[in-house]
């Protein structure tokens, strides 16, 4: 037996399929005759169009026609707004407010820049320019000097000058435990040079004084290459010594390497000495502090009787702050 035959439940909380579909069809008429009243009337659009397609619908309220004429839709033909700012038809620059910039490739100088400065830089570069002057060289090759490793006549000139070594800038390289360049403050860190001038004086005779030159300023001993420090360029210019050369000077002042080695444990260990009695001496000081805060606290908290008048009938004192009462005897005189 098919479906549609089938009886409506007797309580009526559900509907059978029949039903529906006269409900449906019902609702689809009413709906189709409103439409077709509103279109006699021209409320609306015709629902399609000649093809049987659906008309395109524009509602008035919602549509942001081209053609329509809005407050912030205003007419294309019409001329730009002139900018206030502009006073005239050409944009005038102030020539004496411009900078040079020279193209962003040199570097503007400072206004503080003096005089001073700049000459000292030139000095300083004119001392780097006398160092890496190079000599000719001479046609018959017995009259040039050699490489004192390889005999090659390509040396490097500039330690000739300055550190009066012949050496080729292959041999220079090849062994850098020889040749490398120390800086100053690695020769007084791990060869203890000295940098600064001190003096002696002594009782014997009375008044005789023997100054000290500084190891690593005096050029017959330590000869050094100058170069811009790198950190600065108005600074003092850097100080170049050749390993080798440091070394030697190094190992005779000190006895060799092993008394080397042994003034820089003697330093070391009077460095530490130095740090731990520093230390001892701030943990004392800091001790000492505390046990004067702690008494100054406790004698702050001490209290101080103040006894007001004797009652006369009972012979007590008694203290008007915390009430403390001691007996008192009055002798008359």
């Amino acid at each position: 037996m098919s479906s549609t035959s089938e009886p409506a439940v007797a309580s009526g909380s559900k509907i059978s399929v029949s039903t529906q579909k006269d409900i449906e069809l019902n609702r689809l008429k009413a709906k189709a005759k409103l439409r077709a009243q509103a279109e006699s009337e021209g409320k609306i659009a015709p629902s399609t169009n000649a093809n049987g397609k659906r008309a395109l619908v524009v509602t008035e309220g919602e549509s942001v026609s081209p053609k329509k004429k809005t407050p912030n839709n205003k007419d294309s033909d019409a001329p730009l707004k002139r900018d206030s700012r502009l006073m005239g038809r050409y944009l005038d620059y102030d020539l004496s407010k411009m900078v040079n910039s020279k193209g962003g490739f040199l570097v503007e100088e400072k206004s503080n820049y003096d005089e001073e400065t700049r000459r000292k830089e030139k000095e300083r570069e004119l001392q780097r320019l006398k160092q890496s002057f190079d000599p000719p060289v001479h046609i018959e090759k017995e009259k040039n000097p050699l490489c004192a490793d390889c005999g090659s006549v390509d040396i490097d000139h500039q330690f000739k000058k300055v550190f009066r070594i012949n050496v080729c800038n292959t041999c220079k390289n090849e062994t850098p435990e020889k040749y490398s360049l120390l800086t100053k403050t690695e020769c007084k860190q791990d060869y203890l040079l000295t940098d600064r001038r001190f003096s002696l004086t002594y009782s014997r005779p009375i008044g005789l004084t023997n100054t000290i030159a500084a190891e690593l300023r005096d050029e017959e001993a330590m000869p050094h290459l100058l170069k811009a420090n790198p950190h600065k360029s108005t600074w003092n210019n850097m100080m170049l010594f050749v390993r080798f050369q440091v070394e030697e000077f190094a190992f005779k002042k000190w006895g060799g390497p092993e008394g080397l080695d042994a003034e820089w444990e003697r330093r070391m260990t009077e460095k530490r000495s130095k740090r731990s009695k520093k230390f001892e001496d701030g943990l004392k000081d800091l001790r000492r502090k505390t046990r004067e805060s702690g008494w100054a606290k406790r004698k702050a908290e001490e209290h101080v009787h103040t006894y007001g008048v004797t009652d006369t009938s009972s012979g007590v004192q008694r203290c008007t702050e915390c009430g403390f009462e001691v007996e008192v005897e009055e002798f008359a005189i």
